[in-house]
């Protein structure tokens, strides 16, 4: 469960197509599959991320890209193929396109592995993408400490990163250093903090969906340092020229991941151990959560409990 939930569920912004199933952080077991499926066999666990399906055909899905095809249908608010609704995992059965699930490794826990789909797969592939697989040793920054921020910490020091934390709210310092492993704590409304770590950082990963200007973050950053954007505010970043162009800084963005980046990053987190911290909900506390993800009051993502404790830790 996640925010992006609770926007379509109450047509936030205003694009959604009633009635609607949410979830597309999805983990379960195979109870059939069609005749032509041969990588899966009924009893296995596996996951369903955000894509349901996509064209197949265009040069982006032929690189392993299907996120950002044109053709792209998310698991839910959208058409599929054959003109019927997509549903989420806000369900007790979804039936997925083969070409769009994973294994989940059988060393991590179900419940624990679930939200690796959507806030995982999001800084995963934004490291990826900037090189930090293959260089350890980076000093890097998490921009908000919440479903998507905690994993990025987790990824962070599992790639071998000097990771810092940059919240507005100091209260979150422990749960930073103490809880997560990172390194170093920066209150952003603490201008001498923020001073002192000026041209401090080669990698900055922004999570925040709020409002907000990148010229302080990019004052951080080292020359030729990148910061990806991985949080989506409804309203326009502010993103200043002066520090940009004086330390020849890159800003990029990131959605999610493809299928064969969200098998990697489930590969990597079953031999590092990289599991979400979570909170299991109830079918009948989905509107308490809700209100809860709402008001950012969870630790750190919520898990729908959908088949029952049976499954919970499988």
């Amino acid at each position: 469960m996640c925010r992006t939930d609770v926007h379509f569920a109450k047509n936030d912004w205003g694009n959604t197509a009633y009635p609607i199933v949410p979830g597309y952080e999805i983990s379960g077991i195979v109870i059939k599959v069609g005749s032509n499926v041969s990588k899966f066999k009924v009893g296995e666990r596996v996951g369903v991320g955000y894509v349901a399906a996509s064209c197949l055909d265009c040069e982006l899905c032929n690189s392993f890209q299907e996120n950002y095809c044109d053709q792209m249908r998310p698991v839910y608010n959208s058409i599929h193929w054959d003109g019927t609704p997509t549903y989420g995992g806000y369900s007790t059965i979804l039936v997925a396109d083969h070409r769009y699930v994973v294994h989940i490794p059988e060393n991590l826990p179900m419940d624990r592995a679930t939200p690796l789909m959507g806030a995982g797969l999001t800084v995963y592939t934004a490291m990826k993408d900037s090189n930090l697989f293959e260089s350890p040793g980076k000093h890097m920054a998490v921009i908000g400490l919440g479903g998507v921020g905690h994993m990025a910490i987790k990824f962070g020091k599992a790639f071998g990163h000097h990771v810092t934390v940059i919240s507005t709210s100091p209260s979150k310092e422990n749960d930073a250093k103490e809880k997560l492993g990172a390194d170093v704590f920066i209150s952003s409304t603490n201008l001498k903090h923020m001073q002192r770590n000026r041209r401090s950082l080669d990698f900055i990963i922004d999570t925040v969906s709020a409002k907000h200007s990148l010229g302080p973050y990019l004052e951080l950053l080292k020359v030729n340092g990148i910061i990806s954007i991985v949080g989506e505010p409804a309203q326009p970043i502010e993103v200043p020229a002066t520090p940009l162009i004086y330390g020849k800084k890159v800003v990029r963005g990131s959605i999610i991941g493809s299928v064969k980046e969200i098998q990697e990053m489930m590969n990597f987190c079953g031999k590092h151990n990289v599991l979400c911290d979570i909170e299991l909900v109830s079918t009948d506390k989905i509107n308490e959560a809700f209100d809860r993800l709402a008001k950012n009051d969870v630790k750190f993502r919520f898990v729908l409990n959908v088949a029952g404790h049976q499954f919970s830790r499988l």
